[in-house]
């Protein structure tokens, strides 16, 4: 049996591990705060981080730097969050193109399920399939007709295997049943530029980046990813309204911490980003990249992450794609 006073010795330790943990979350944070973006600069979950973050900066009074770590689908700049301390100053912009990793890769350098901890999610916003107006497609029904009547001879991009960019085409190409070719670039930015140029066919990303080259007329929107029309392109269809309910998919954004950080850290940050999220100025500026704001507490995003990495292994496996090494 246990002794009265080894009871109390591991009383004493988990208080002290309490207070220890107040007690940072009451003086934290003392320094700027980086918070790391998986891709290059200009991406569609930087937009709508910058505008949540600068407002959680001017109420925890130190700043949040965004910094841009690209590469791998988003994999590098996840494991330099995955191995950095857990002190609450290193955070990672997460978003569903990182759910596709720990599907699309059989080696990663990190562990999707257990080196994170959630901490908020931002919202979501919808995808939308583009191509360039001089390949000539009218509509979506135009782009899967020539795909089908020439099966694999267009191209489409994504910004890394396993990004949002990725499973959103995958999921188009396999519920509208044709066949294409898959280029994969070292992010959004890079897979953007050559559909602009006209030379790949087609193209999904969050509509947020892409809304001023459509309007501009540089591209052309066939398809919205989500369940209802945007506000910002009222004239582009669902997936659904053209007879691919399953082509469905949304692009979320959201905030994370190493797995290891002091749960009170979590928690004020978490609070904080859901107090900025009911400000007005905020709730306006992202509905401008058609953003819906989405507030969890941190144990909810966690397993909304969790899910989402369930939900693109059994798309995978319905398209038949494999990981990669």
């Amino acid at each position: 049996m246990i002794s009265t006073r080894a009871w109390r010795a591991a009383l004493a330790c988990i208080v002290l591990a309490g207070s220890a943990s107040i007690s940072t979350a009451q003086t934290w944070p003392t320094r700027p705060i980086t918070a790391i973006s998986p891709f290059t600069a200009g991406n569609a979950n930087d937009m709508v981080a910058r505008v949540v973050l600068d407002e959680v900066s001017k109420n925890l009074g130190q700043p949040f730097v965004l910094e841009n770590r690209s590469g791998a689908g988003g994999a590098i700049g996840a494991n330099a969050v995955a191995k950095a301390g857990p002190d609450g100053y290193t955070a990672l912009l997460h978003s569903s193109s990182l759910s596709s990793l720990p599907v699309m890769h059989r080696k990663l350098p990190y562990d999707a399920l257990r080196d994170f901890t959630g901490v908020a999610m931002f919202g979501v916003q919808p995808t939308v399939l583009v191509t360039a107006p001089s390949k000539g497609f009218k509509t979506a029904q135009d782009l899967v007709a020539a795909a089908k009547a020439k099966p694999g001879a267009l191209f489409f991009a994504s910004a890394g295997i396993g990004s949002a960019s990725h499973m959103a085409a995958e999921r188009f190409r396999n519920t509208a049943g044709f066949q294409a070719q898959h280029v994969p670039f070292r992010g959004p930015t890079e897979a953007f530029a050559e559909i602009v140029s006209g030379r790949l066919d087609f193209y999904f990303l969050p509509l947020a980046p892409a809304l001023n080259l459509v309007k501009s007329g540089k591209v052309m929107a066939l398809m919205i990813g989500s369940k209802r029309r945007s506000p910002s392109l009222p004239d582009v269809p669902t997936a659904a309204e053209l007879g691919w309910p399953g082509a469905t998919y949304e692009f979320w954004g959201g905030l994370s911490l190493p797995a290891k950080t002091p749960r009170a850290v979590v928690e004020k940050l978490n609070s904080e980003i859901g107090t900025v999220l009911k400000i007005p100025v905020v709730q306006e500026r992202v509905a401008k990249f058609s953003v819906e704001l989405t507030p969890m507490t941190a144990g909810q995003f966690d397993k909304y992450f969790r899910d989402d990495i369930a939900q693109t292994a059994a798309l995978a496996k319905a398209t038949g794609l494999k990981p990669v090494d």
